[in-house]
């Protein structure tokens, strides 16, 4: 009779921590990054999302297993199947980092440690903890102004939420449902910890900007920050359209005041003032109206997503029960 692991036994056994590189072109430097890779970790997937050049090919010489996708669908795609990879693999860390270099395998380490301690569902390596090299200055820039925008919506403060070195749990990675498809899926996963009560933690890491960006800083920042705002406008729709509403409407009071004390002295109208007053009460009063819509429709889809969840468990077991009872007949 098998015998199943005792709780010490379970205790110390050694965590299954896997490697996940998603990437694209990358075939100049896939080889060096899985090689160094694999002296940190048990294995690792290379997330080929559509290369036109060798990556894929390399990458499997140098011992990794390969998951190719048909054509380019985004980094956020390509998280999405290094998660699936993760769990069917059954990983109780799982370790992703960028394919071009940019990240230094010898941070696994510390990367894993408060996950494999017990401390932490997911941990994000910040390059603007530590005495590490920084990004250049126009990347620090957009990056701070992603993670001041992703952590007022999300409510978990991070020093770098664009940051592609992560580490997560077993749990996180059961957890975390992702629908983002392009680079703004970082953004998203900080809404998606918050939502599931995730423990997150960061931990410097050292970062080497060799090669000139793929795309532009400019208009990568701009599509993130787009579909960031989208997120928001879904997930905080109260945040990015009440408190901006509010602040207009307050304004225009304001300014109507003002315009009953010009009055009141001269008894003359201040026309300028009188249609920035109308203005900013219109803006403000429609940016309330918005939240409170939108806010309406986010309760909505919530209750009735709990209401599907609460009938498949009730009739789950019936139809289990029912099915028991034929087969015994």
């Amino acid at each position: 009779m098998n015998q199943q692991p005792s709780a010490p036994e379970r205790l110390h056994r050694k965590p299954k921590i896997v490697a996940a590189i998603p990437c694209f072109n990358e075939a100049w430097c896939i080889g060096s990054v899985v090689i160094k890779a694999k002296k940190f970790v048990d294995s690792i997937i290379v997330v080929d999302d559509g290369s036109t050049d060798a990556t894929a090919e390399i990458a499997a010489e140098a011992g990794a297993v390969v998951h190719q996708h048909d054509q380019n669908r985004g980094y956020g795609a390509a998280i999405h199947s290094a998660f699936a990879k993760g769990r069917e693999l059954k990983a109780d860390v799982l370790v992703i980092l960028d394919g071009d270099g940019q990240h230094d395998p010898e941070d696994i380490p510390n990367l894993v440690r408060p996950v494999v301690d017990g401390e932490a569902d997911v941990v994000v390596g910040s390059r603007f903890l530590g005495e590490g090299r920084r990004p250049p200055f126009y990347r620090r820039l957009g990056q701070r102004v992603l993670t001041t925008v992703t952590n007022l919506g999300s409510g978990q403060v991070l020093s770098d939420s664009q940051s592609g070195f992560r580490a997560y749990s077993s749990k996180a990675l059961k957890e975390l449902h992702l629908a983002e498809r392009g680079m703004s899926v970082s953004s998203e996963i900080q809404f998606a910890i918050g939502k599931s009560g995730l423990r997150v933690a960061e931990v410097p890491i050292d970062v080497s900007y060799m090669d000139k960006a793929k795309r532009s800083p400019l208009g990568h920042g701009l599509s993130v920050l787009s579909r960031l705002l989208v997120l928001m406008s879904l997930k905080q729709p109260l945040l990015l359209f009440g408190v901006p509403g509010l602040a207009l409407l307050a304004g225009g009071l304001v300014l109507g005041a003002r315009v009953l004390a010009i009055y009141g002295d001269t008894r003359e109208l201040a026309v300028g003032n009188a249609l920035g007053t109308i203005l900013l009460c219109l803006a403000g009063l429609l940016a309330l109206f918005a939240a409170l819509m939108l806010q309406a429709m986010k309760e909505l889809l919530r209750g009735e997503a709990a209401h599907l969840q609460r009938e498949m468990r009730e009739h789950a077991p019936g139809e289990e029960y029912s099915k028991g009872k034929g087969g015994s007949q």
